[in-house]
């Protein structure tokens, strides 16, 4: 059965390993300078726990996920939803039910969760959650924070429209909604979470076997009627009350910043925590620079490229830079004539999730991973006063504080800033189409001589 247990043995000596006692509230911290994969193995107060974050982080560490070269990446994806969903097995006696606890023995603190900064107002859990729909037994599965709020309660972030749809639904029949908390499950199944691409009749969670060769085994709950993966280290069982809600945030959203502030969310009442004997607890740190910006969008990365190569254009690669907050693209094509970068970069701006604000085009010269290269794009292959598009009065996610809300559209708007509208920009940093030779020939960079060939690594070995 692949784990995380198995997936980090395989990859030992490839991450940073940290085996120095470390202080529950110093991980933040640490995870945030971590440019690959940290596994702590000595977490001060619980002995019996190993942590791990940026699984990840970066082309090389999504890669290990993906079982590809890190520049195969998102190719590799939009070959993972070539496949598509693969039925789930299920199976008794799962290692993430060795140990059950329940009633009394329920104790949130006895896990290592962490405050992610000083203005959270309490230490928040960020598995992946797993619902069904009551109406059409669909199963869905979304990423929320989790607060401590007591040993047996926690406050869960609903993030997602078919969560929200869920819980609706239990609300108007005032009835608890099931929910089962997923920490420290092989990384192919935090990946398959993230599909946040409509979809209909599966469940995101089928994409295991796609991305990793294997079927996906699956185990049901103790005390709900809910599946979840058997290999988990950690599930939180447990019921999201219909009328009982605490405060959520403030905290950071994808993009890096504190926006929207307190908002009332749905308390989740634990009725059992199950282990592995010996659990990797999954941290996922959300400020910036780490996991949770990367990691949703992976997929939109594929859907992206899917989308632009069916329009005919020469895709290399897409990526959503960390320093875009979530709401920048590249787009790495070959152009074949004028007009094609126009509906490349309007088909991304008006892609189906409202994060995006501002999308670029680049050669295949360019190293989209290197910010002096897009940086040297911009200013050499640019002229704005005509490779510059803007787009008035667009829909945006309520995370980007230079938007503005739509007052009136709905009771909440004031308080959660959605809907909100801003400007959206695409710029066309690639050079002269081929057969405008003349003027191609002028961006032509000056390389030393042996450049691609000769390798300084090669002298320091």
């Amino acid at each position: 059965m692949a784990d995380l247990h198995s997936f980090l043995e395989a990859h030992l000596g490839e991450y940073i390993y940290i085996e120095k006692p470390v202080k529950l509230e110093h991980v933040g911290a640490l995870v945030a300078q971590a440019d690959d994969t940290i596994v702590f193995d000595n977490i001060e107060g619980y002995p019996e726990y190993r942590l791990v974050d940026q699984l990840f982080v970066n082309r090389k560490a999504q890669a290990r996920v993906l079982g590809c070269e890190p520049t195969r990446v998102v190719k590799r994806l939009a070959e993972v939803m070539g496949k598509g969903p693969m039925p789930l097995q299920e199976v008794g006696d799962a290692p993430c039910q060795e140990r059950v606890f329940t009633g009394d023995d329920i104790d949130l603190n006895k896990l290592p969760i962490v405050r992610h900064t000083e203005r959270d107002p309490y230490p928040y859990a960020t598995g992946f959650a797993v619902h069904v729909d009551p109406d059409t037994g669909q199963l869905n599965a979304m990423f929320p924070r989790c607060g401590v709020l007591s040993r047996n309660e926690m406050v869960t972030s609903y993030v997602t429209p078919t969560a929200n749809k869920i819980l609706a639904k239990h609300r108007a029949a005032d009835t608890p909604m099931p929910q089962a908390l997923v920490i420290g499950a092989h990384p192919a199944w935090e990946l398959a979470a993230c599909y946040s691409h409509p979809h209909h009749g599966w469940y995101e969670l089928e994409l295991f076997e796609a991305i990793t060769g294997e079927v996906g085994a699956i185990t049901k709950c103790k005390t709900v009627d809910l599946y979840v993966p058997a290999d988990a280290s950690i599930v939180i069982e447990g019921y999201v009350s219909p009328t009982r809600t605490a405060q959520d945030g403030p905290n950071p959203g994808p993009n890096m910043l504190f926006c929207p502030y307190k908002m009332e969310q749905p308390v989740f009442e634990v009725t059992a925590i199950t282990l592995r004997k010996n659990p990797v607890y999954r941290h996922t740190q959300v400020t910036p620079f780490t996991d949770h910006q990367e990691m949703p969008r992976l997929f939109h990365e594929a859907i992206i490229m899917e989308r632009l190569q069916s329009m005919g254009l020469e895709v290399h690669d897409v990526h959503f830079p960390q320093g875009g907050a979530a709401q920048v693209v590249i787009l790495q094509v070959s152009p074949a004539f004028d007009g094609q970068i126009t509906d490349a970069l309007l088909s991304a701006l008006w892609g189906p999730w409202a994060n995006m604000k501002m999308a670029i085009a680049v050669d295949p010269d360019i190293d989209i991973y290197d910010y002096r290269d897009i940086q040297y794009a911009l200013a050499t292959r640019v002229d704005p006063s005509k490779d510059v598009m803007i787009i008035d009065n667009a829909r945006i996610w309520p995370f980007d504080p230079s938007a503005t809300p739509v007052e009136g559209a709905f009771p909440h708007t004031a308080e959660t800033r959605l809907p909100s509208v801003v400007g959206k920009w695409g710029i066309n940093a690639t050079k002269p189409v081929p057969y405008r030779s003349e003027e191609r020939k002028n961006y032509e960079r000056a390389w030393p001589v042996g450049w691609g060939e000769i390798k300084l690594e090669d002298y320091l070995k």
